[in-house]
């Protein structure tokens, strides 16, 4: 399995740690890459994509950590995906270069309701030999109304929102906030508006199988016989 930014950061973030990481399910013996349970590593089936799209992963200080985080399967997929640990008083420099490099088109992904209507965007609309680069602020909905907030570096960038028509199939955490999904399941609808809606299914089925996965290790049960990996193997070999 190709080695990506989120994996990186992971290894660099748990390096500095100065105590254990205690969230439930700490104890479990996992894949480092995809941090399923060791039986149900999911890393020989990711599936191989080709996008003119870029994300950014702006992730609150211990999501890093969580195995339920599911912006790193935008990495599994999406090469060009870049990923930091946010910090209110000292950004990142490498991230701050980033944002300032002339080839990328930055939108920032949140609700609309919580920015300027000025600010707002209506659709992705590129400038001649630029691509978009869609900044994702990776934690819970309070960490992610708090990066949002705190970030003055972000603000000089459009807002592009989605409005979800069906509920998240996220279950892994509990959300706080009404039809809200899952940092995959919104990268999937961005990318769909993008125009690429291959890539959007392909980010959608990855996400299934992994959080078929992560619960079948929860609960300590056996993968159903229709699977989410027979509908993923299935959509690549009709591709």
């Amino acid at each position: 399995m190709r080695i990506h930014a989120v994996h990186t950061l992971y290894e660099e973030r748990l390096a500095r740690s100065t105590r254990p990481f205690k969230a439930r399910g700490s104890k479990v013996e996992r894949c480092r890459q995809c941090m399923l349970r060791k039986h149900l590593c999911i890393c020989s089936l990711k599936p191989i994509i080709q996008s003119n799209a870029a994300f950014l992963l702006v992730m609150f200080d211990d999501e890093i950590l969580k195995p339920s985080n599911t912006g790193r399967l935008i990495a599994d997929l999406f090469e060009d995906t870049f990923a930091y640990i946010w910090s209110r008083t000292e950004p990142n420099q490498d991230m701050l270069t980033l944002l300032d490099d002339p080839q990328w088109q930055p939108y920032v992904i949140f609700p609309a309701e919580y920015a300027e209507p000025e600010r707002v965007a209506e659709q992705i609309e590129l400038e001649d030999g630029k691509r978009p680069l869609f900044i994702m602020l990776d934690g819970s909905w309070s960490e992610a109304k708090k990066m949002f907030r705190r970030s003055p570096y972000l603000d000089r960038f459009p807002i592009l929102s989605i409005n979800p028509d069906k509920p998240s199939r996220y279950r892994m955490r509990e959300a706080s906030k009404e039809n809200q999904l899952g940092t995959a399941e919104v990268a999937a609808r961005i990318v769909d508006l993008f125009g690429e809606a291959n890539n959007a299914d392909m980010l959608d089925l990855w996400f299934d199988v992994f959080r078929e996965s992560y619960m079948t290790g929860k609960m300590n049960r056996l993968l159903p016989d229709e699977s989410a990996i027979k509908r993923l193997e299935s959509h690549i070999a009709a591709i």
